[in-house]
């Protein structure tokens, strides 16, 4: 029978959770799903806000399960930041949205994804809202790691684990979509179990192409010229990626904006309306211009993530190790890399490789990290 937790793969045990509570006749008012990226955490807790808000628990066929899987159900209050970070202002917004009584259903749902990204302030707004929820609210947020949040908030949240899906499920659901069983079992294997990006290895070439450059790095870092080289087709490429996606997303935001304010309209009040529209479209522009930071530090991140799978994959073949390889299509190149390296040696490439993604996330200049990342992968450089 299909429900709303169709969609997740490979963690039976958390839809068995879920699933229980659901259907509980007292239910915890703060929920934290954590899990590696891809493993479908946000997916878990929109399953799992359906489930609450539907009167069969999650049938996926009623207009409630339908709204909540389009993000429109008046019950949900879907939280996604756009930027960086989500600042107090927002927060202590969100909060005072969350004290609402439910529209139709028994419960006011706020589905906050990513909230490893309020700021101190703002987590410290957060908190009492979960402390001391409304007695019909109901929070449900979500992190890569119970870490990345306060022991304050986590403290009163219940712990929902997802784990990364296996290959095989994630290239079950490709079939299921219409991918080919070869490219599907590549795109799986090449994901490490993200099946977002699993999707989108498999469906967009431009998205594919940009990776197998990204595994071409280690075989050219024979000195301090290629590697800098190296680093700077990383970040222009992330920049590259990061504006396309950008203008897909701002173009749309601003047309609206715009059609919202009256433009080109004429008659009483249109003035007022312009001014209004000025600063609007200012706030707006500040907004989109933080999602483009943050969506360029994603893709670059994504690079990073990929180089990590390549040095694993050699470091596998190093100490002869019985797993899956991620790239078993470029086992020239991993044997290449194996056999004129040591063990260690790929360790500390590995650390470097870590090292560089958490500087990128303090903010460092992305050059700067990435270069003194590919100076490191040389071998001849310390890290």
């Amino acid at each position: 029978m299909r429900d709303v937790f169709g969609q997740l793969v490979g963690q039976d045990q958390v839809v068995d959770q879920l699933k229980t509570a659901a259907g509980a006749a007292g239910l915890t008012h703060a929920w934290l799903f954590t899990g590696p990226p891809g493993s479908g955490r946000s997916v878990a807790a929109r399953a799992f806000a359906a489930a609450l808000l539907c009167a069969e628990r999650g049938c996926a066929e009623c207009a409630s399960c339908r709204q909540v899987a389009a993000g429109t159900h008046p019950d949900l209050l879907l939280i996604r930041p756009d930027g960086l970070s989500y600042g107090v202002k927002q927060t202590r917004e969100l909060v005072l949205k969350a004290a609402a009584s439910p529209v139709f259903g028994r419960w006011r749902i706020v589905l906050f994804e990513d909230a490893d990204r309020a700021t101190e302030q703002a987590a410290n707004a957060l908190l009492k809202a979960v402390e001391e929820p409304p007695p019909r609210t109901i929070w449900l947020l979500c992190a890569p790691s119970a870490a990345d949040l306060p022991t304050t908030i986590r403290s009163r949240c219940r712990l929902i684990t997802l784990r990364t899906p296996p290959t095989a499920a994630v290239a079950a659901i490709l079939r299921a979509e219409g991918v080919g069983e070869e490219v599907a079992l590549d795109a799986a294997r090449a994901s490490l179990g993200h099946i977002g990006r699993a999707r989108r290895l498999a469906t967009d070439q431009e998205t594919a192409a940009h990776r197998r450059e990204v595994l071409a790095v280690p075989r050219r870092l024979t000195g301090l010229g290629e590697a800098l080289a190296a680093a700077a087709a990383l970040v222009k490429a992330a920049e590259a990626e990061a504006t396309a996606t950008a203008e897909e997303l701002d173009a749309p935001e601003r047309e609206a904006l715009k059609r919202a304010f009256g433009e080109g309209s004429t008659g009483k009040g249109v003035a007022s309306a312009v001014r209004g529209a000025a600063g609007a479209l200012k706030e707006l522009e500040d907004r989109q211009k933080s999602r483009a930071t943050r969506i360029k530090r994603d893709a670059l991140d994504l690079a990073l993530l990929d180089l990590a799978g390549f040095y694993r994959d050699v470091l596998a073949l190093q100490v002869g190790a019985d797993v899956e390889l991620a790239n078993a299509g470029r086992e020239n190149d991993l044997r290449a890399i194996a056999d004129t390296s040591s063990a260690a040696t790929t360790v500390r490439r590995i650390e470097a490789i870590m090292t560089c993604r958490e500087r990128l996330a303090a903010s460092v200049a992305p050059l700067l990290a990435v270069e003194e990342l590919t100076l490191a992968l040389t071998g001849r450089y310390a890290a």
